[in-house]
């Protein structure tokens, strides 16, 4: 029997020789032994590992064969905020971009032109170059934890090549399932007799949520990066970034090009745009960033998306359907949707029965009459759109559409005002659908994170338990036991999730309350000017305007929201239920005096950056993600972006040390 010593020579020459494999066979395309002998040498190793368990590692390769066990998914936050793109769709929307660039930071700059691949975002971090977690886009703050998924991805390395790479990083990219794969799954759900996927993106999106690892590791997803996120990059160049993850054993597309200019963009386009089809796997468009990491850091981000970078969406498929009739949704807001109800037709892998019409001034343009015979296509390859009508199949018996007098729900007349597309049902505190979606809103994650979501909104609203925000605090366990779905445990779950939400933040007791326009960024923005409900509500218009990001609309809103008494007396209400109303404690001292600093450079960990900006903020000042004529200071620590650093200087912005940022403060 071999002995101890020997079992963890052969079991680290065995992981060693199988992860050159690995990266040979699923980055490089390059096979050095068949599927026969590479089986049998994992299996080697299983055995090894089994008999001698105080070996164990979590990023052997025999983990890649997934594990039988039930986990829940938890939720991790991402060190960097992981955002969406914007999208264009034409050659004039890529000119605006380019010209909306040049203007910020000039001519000298190049993009980097790469595959948007159809699949499943996610972030992957590594910690002295082994793989330690991954986590799914979601919010963008933070995302599900499906590390133990994504260890069976064979294309992800769990150990790196090389010594260079940081002691920490994530790196961001796209889980998909390639054509085969696809084929082969839904041959076999076929044969078992299950539903079939409708498109590989929602197959490669819902076998990464599986709670069956081993199940997974069957599927044969694959994954392509291309987002190098780290306090340490090595170049200035998004590029170079990733052609050195490469070295490092990450799957990078050898599709992905430097362009000069924009010309040389819309050329890549319109090459891929006529070949995408030969591809093994979907791809939806093409993502254009700026290369220079310099210059992608003086451009920013907004809070959704970056301003370095955009995708361009390629044309959507279309099909001719028919329209049966429309449908009429109220929104928690009282905002009118029309959905048109279609004649099911087959569309980009998926049967579609309904699209929206958006407002009544979208039919009016669109000259929409009943029984159309209509052009629809999935905007976003996502959600179904009527883009255009086939008149030619009109005949006398079509009626032109006339947009609904009344609220479907409560009869209500409904509003329209000039400025507005949408026509809205005032009856806000009285028809279902609103005060519904509003109680939905304030269940939200976002929001006040109550468990349940809109089932039980819906059992709580149909059995008179609710019909404003405080009448979830008189509910009583004995009340929910008598429902349908609720026993001893729901009910416990849901009367304490009402409870802990005495200890969610002011912004986000704000955002709950679903005040028109009011979203998550706005209630940051409110907080940090007016920091108790008393001081917004007696906020006038001209004070609310004045603030940066609160515009005309938006003030008006807030003013009407606090001029109904209604509104006043369900706030005082809530406070004495112990909600909290006053973020007055987040900010230590007004040292800073409202000045605005810009945090640039590195300053050991990524959550020391963090650390200072917070800072700013908890002692009164202002931060910012680009130079201006209304910067203060620049907070400069190592490697800080020359582009910053040379902006700055020419506007004569004093450049500052964290220590001297620090002496400030204290």
């Amino acid at each position: 029997m071999i002995n101890k010593e020997n079992a963890i020579k052969k079991i680290n020459s065995l992981r060693t020789e199988l992860r050159n494999h690995n990266y040979q066979y699923y980055v490089l395309s390059n096979s050095l032994i068949t599927d026969y002998e590479y089986d049998m040498k994992l299996k080697e190793l299983l055995s090894l590992e089994n008999k001698f368990p105080d070996f164990k590692d979590d990023n052997s390769p025999t983990m890649r064969v997934g594990d039988d066990r039930n986990i829940y998914f938890k939720q991790l936050k991402h060190s960097f905020p992981m955002l969406s793109l914007g999208n264009t769709y034409n050659k004039e929307e890529l000119e605006d971009f380019d010209k909306k660039i040049k203007k910020l930071i000039g001519n000298n700059f190049e993009y980097v032109c790469e595959l948007k691949f159809d699949g499943a975002s996610i972030s992957l971090k590594y910690i002295d170059g082994k793989f330690s977690q991954a986590v799914t886009r979601g919010d963008g703050s933070e995302g599900d934890d499906v590390s133990n998924n994504v260890r069976t991805i064979k294309s992800i390395p769990l150990i790196l090549h090389g010594n260079n790479f940081p002691k920490e990083f994530e790196i961001r990219g796209e889980i998909f399932m390639p054509h085969k794969s696809f084929d082969s799954l839904n041959k076999t759900r076929e044969q078992e007799g299950k539903n079939v996927f409708a498109n590989p993106r929602n197959a490669a999106s819902g076998s990464l949520k599986l709670l069956n690892s081993y199940k997974l590791s069957k599927r044969k997803l694959d994954c392509y990066l291309y987002y190098f996120v780290s306090n340490d990059l090595h170049r200035n160049s998004h590029y170079e970034n990733l052609q050195e993850c490469k070295k490092w054993g990450f799957k990078i597309s050898e599709h992905t090009k430097r362009a000069k200019n924009i010309s040389e963009v819309i050329e890549y386009i319109k090459s891929w745009d006529s070949k995408r089809e030969s591809l093994p796997y979907d791809i939806d468009g093409i993502v254009i960033k700026v290369d220079s990491i310099e210059l992608q850091n003086e451009l920013g981000e907004t809070s959704k998306a970056p301003r370095w970078a955009i995708s361009y969406k390629f044309k959507a498929e279309r099909t001719l359907s028919q329209l049966l009739s429309i449908d009429y949704q109220v929104g928690r807001t009282g905002a009118i949707t029309p959905v048109a109800n279609l004649k099911p037709v087959n569309l980009a892998g998926t049967v579609v029965k309904r699209a929206s019409l958006h407002n009544s001034d979208f039919i009016n343009n669109l000259d929409l009459y009943n029984n159309d015979f209509v052009y629809v296509e999935k905007g976003g390859e996502i959600i179904p759109k009527i883009v255009g009508i086939e008149t030619s199949k009109r005949t006398e018996e079509f009626t032109k559409i006339k947009f609904a007098k009344n609220c479907p729900e409560c009869g209500a007349k409904l509003t329209k005002s000039e400025n507005e597309a949408a026509h809205y049902c005032p009856n806000i505190n009285n028809c279902p659908p609103q005060i519904k979606g509003k109680f939905e809103h304030f269940f939200s994650k976002k929001a006040m994170n109550i468990g349940g979501g809109s089932a039980t909104v819906e059992l709580l609203y149909n059995n008179n338990l609710i019909e404003n925000f405080t009448d979830l605090y008189e509910l009583k366990h004995c009340d929910l036991l008598k429902l349908d779905r609720f026993a001893e445990k729901s009910a416990n779950n849901l009367i304490s999730s009402i409870k802990d939400t005495q200890k969610v933040p002011f912004q986000k007791v704000l955002y709950s309350l679903g005040i028109k326009y009011v979203g998550e960024t706005i209630s940051k923005i409110l907080i940090k000017h007016f920091n108790t409900i008393e001081m917004l509500i007696e906020a006038k218009f001209e004070e609310l305007t004045a603030v940066d990001e609160i515009g005309d609309k938006i003030a008006q809103a807030i003013v009407d929201y606090f001029a109904e008494a209604e509104n006043i007396e369900l706030i005082k209400k809530m406070q004495t239920y112990g909600l909290q109303f006053s973020s007055e404690a987040v900010i230590s001292s007004n040292v800073l005096g409202g000045k605005t600093f810009l945090i640039t450079g590195n300053f050991g960990t990524s959550a020391r950056r963090k650390e200072l900006e917070a800072m700013v903020e908890e002692f009164g000042g202002k931060k910012r993600k680009s130079v201006s004529s209304k910067t203060d200071y620049i907070v400069a620590g190592e490697k800080a972006g020359a582009s910053k650093i040379n902006k700055a200087t020419k506007l004569k912005i004093p450049i500052i040390t964290e220590q001297t940022f620090l002496n400030m403060i204290n």
